[in-house]
């Protein structure tokens, strides 16, 4: 397995290890509600330097970012970011991307860690017109996240956080490092995302864990991220985005910009568009005691009518809840349904979502 360059930071603080898409990658420190917990109401950092970073580099770069990707990166200035997705020509979801405009000639793409190799043969597949560069030996990635991120950041650099919005992004130093500086994130929180050399993070991760003390500040694995973003119904790929899902049945058609140019499975959505999706990614909360998992059984009257593609107890909400693809008729917000666990059928019913939202509480 790999290993980032914060792996002797992680094993020091008593991280718990797993096997990560080829990655060894803290799962816990303290526990994943503490850390769950610490995001939502202080922060928590993240080591998430397994993603993948691909440039688009020359004077096309543009042009070829608008035709390999669904959004519509003509609408970023230079210091934007976008949500976007990379599509199959069938209009399946090769994988969902963050894309930064550094200029006009230089694109740069945060890609899924298991879909790195992948992700880059496609772009050289269906690029044309820039180069196509595989950075991500040449970064890590922390993840700053939660209420009091922003104030724990901002001791430790000069750069203006108050003024980057969300998705916007600025380069400058953090405690001493060269950082590109990311407002984005992925727990449901706001935060921040530093890409930096991977022989500075260590320095770095120690440095904010410092600066953010007085605010009860702790270092988050993976298993509080994957709860924190379920909260926020935040996709992940493998389980509720792949090849074989289209961004209408996904919640994502407000990703796609069907109005520009032509666009790698802008054909093949036309067509999913006229027909109706197949089957409708849906917000589920059980209404017993019980506990939804990936790949369970979604039921309506006895019968299947999808599965389970993530799901919980909510250590905010404490309510367990799942998202799933079902049947389009079955989609609409407070039908009856019911999750089979272990051969038993546990009533639930769809919500709306996100589950959770930041400041506002519940909102299912």
């Amino acid at each position: 397995m790999r290993r980032t360059p914060l792996y002797d930071a992680h094993r020091a603080a008593g991280a718990r290890m797993v096997d990560f898409a080829g990655w060894e990658m803290p799962v816990q420190y303290s526990g994943i509600i503490d850390e769950h917990t610490a995001v939502r109401t202080r922060a928590g950092l993240f080591d998430v330097s397994h993603m993948g970073e691909v440039e688009l580099r020359g004077d096309g770069a543009l042009a070829a970012c608008q035709y390999v990707t669904a959004n519509d990166v003509r609408r970023l200035a230079d210091g934007q970011a976008q949500y976007s997705l990379l599509l199959t020509p069938e209009g399946g979801i090769v994988d969902d991307i963050i894309v930064y405009r550094r200029a006009a000639d230089r694109i740069f793409i945060c890609v899924n860690a298991s879909n790195r190799e992948r992700d880059v043969a496609h772009l050289r597949q269906h690029v044309r017109g820039a180069e196509v560069v595989d950075r991500s030996d040449d970064y890590a990635l922390l993840a700053l996240q939660g209420p009091r991120a922003t104030e724990i950041l901002q001791r430790l650099t000069s750069a203006a956080l108050s003024s980057t919005p969300r998705f916007a992004f600025t380069l400058g130093d953090v405690a001493g490092c060269p950082a590109l500086i990311a407002h984005t994130g992925y727990t449901g929180e706001d935060g921040w995302e530093l890409y930096c050399a991977p022989d500075a993070a260590p320095a770095l991760w120690k440095a904010i864990l410092a600066a953010g003390q007085p605010e009860g500040v702790i270092p988050a694995g993976l298993g509080a991220r994957d709860t924190l973003r379920l909260e926020a119904a935040l996709p992940l790929y493998g389980h509720e985005l792949g090849e074989d899902t289209t961004p209408f049945e996904a919640r994502l058609a407000w990703v796609v910009h069907m109005e520009k140019d032509d666009f790698v499975g802008r054909a093949a959505l036309q067509a999913h568009r006229q027909h109706g999706p197949r089957r409708s990614l849906v917000g589920i909360e059980l209404t017993e005691p019980g506990i939804p998992r990936a790949e369970y059984r979604i039921l309506s009257d006895g019968q299947a009518i999808g599965a389970v593609t993530s799901g919980t107890k909510s250590p905010t909400l404490g309510k367990a809840i799942a998202l799933g693809y079902v049947d389009p008729a079955a989609s609409a917000i407070e039908t009856v349904l019911a999750v089979e666990i272990r051969g038993r059928a546990v009533a639930a019913r769809v919500v709306r979502l996100p589950f959770y939202r930041s400041g506002a509480g519940q909102t299912a």
